[in-house]
């Protein structure tokens, strides 16, 4: 349900300007099969053309265990109990959903979009608007507006595909870099986008686009950028991204997970 091709697209790339580096995308297909099922699967990787080299298969039992030993920087299930047990063990996971329609994605370029509060940020400001009101979110942002913002489960794989740019940057590729990143949050840039700004700022994080909507729904803005997939933590977005062929990943994280529970 995520385009892979587009990350074979980038470590192709990376290949062609580092042969000797090895810090690329690494897939790792986990499943809790028994591995009786293993030839199946390799066959069904290689009919749809795709380089994925380690498996892990647990007959059974929960793979969660073993993302730390494989150094997993981001998993995606639709299991949404495992993606659960992913975040608390301190993993950046989230649960994948399929769009509704199909959509063309770029042919050269990796497009991932971030909601921010509770995704790259902590749910520190979410908190305030749940509890106490939009009024007074706004007042708590604007005086805080140079204290940064706690990170989110997602800021360690923004990161990383921060890293991933700046080898890009290196060899003057940032105008065709393969890799590009979205801030897509329901702030407004007037009355609380400035925090948000100076937080990526103060961690030396850059991102290509930062859209503020102001609460608007983000679907319409998602069909523009058509990004390969799309993070959020409140399955109201996910799923009006979802309706107009966005692939969406819910992070469960933070208080909105409350409030949608109850």
């Amino acid at each position: 349900i995520f385009n892979l091709q587009a990350l074979e697209r980038v470590n192709a790339r990376l290949l062609e300007l580092y042969p000797d580096d090895e810090e690329r995308f690494d897939i790792v297909l986990m499943t809790n099969n028994h591995a009786q099922v293993g030839v199946r699967l390799i066959n069904s990787i290689n009919h749809y053309g795709l380089t994925i080299e380690r498996f892990c298969m647990t007959g059974g039992e929960s793979p969660i265990g073993y993302l730390t030993a494989y150094l997993t920087n981001l998993y995606l299930s639709a299991d949404c109990d495992k993606v659960q047990e992913a975040i608390k063990a301190g993993i950046a996971s989230a649960t994948m959903f399929t769009a509704n329609k199909d959509v063309v994605y770029s042919d050269t370029q990796l497009r991932v979009a971030f909601d921010g509060d509770a995704v790259i940020f902590s749910d520190e400001s979410e908190q305030i608007f749940k509890e106490q009101g939009l009024d007074r979110f706004f007042e708590h942002e604007q005086l805080n507006e140079n204290k940064p913002l706690a990170q989110g489960p997602l800021k360690g794989f923004l990161e990383d595909l921060g890293k991933l740019q700046k080898k890009f940057y290196a060899k003057n590729e940032r105008l065709n870099c393969p890799i590009r990143t979205y801030l897509v949050t329901a702030r407004s840039a007037a009355s609380s986008g400035a925090r948000v700004l100076k937080t990526l700022r103060s961690w030396g994080l850059e991102i290509d686009e930062a859209l503020f909507l102001a609460g608007a729904p983000k679907g319409p803005v998602l069909v523009k950028i058509r990004p390969h997939i799309f993070f959020d933590d409140q399955m109201f977005h996910i799923e009006g991204a979802q309706k107009l062929g966005t692939i969406a990943a819910h992070v469960p994280y933070g208080i909105a997970q409350k409030h949608q529970k109850s």
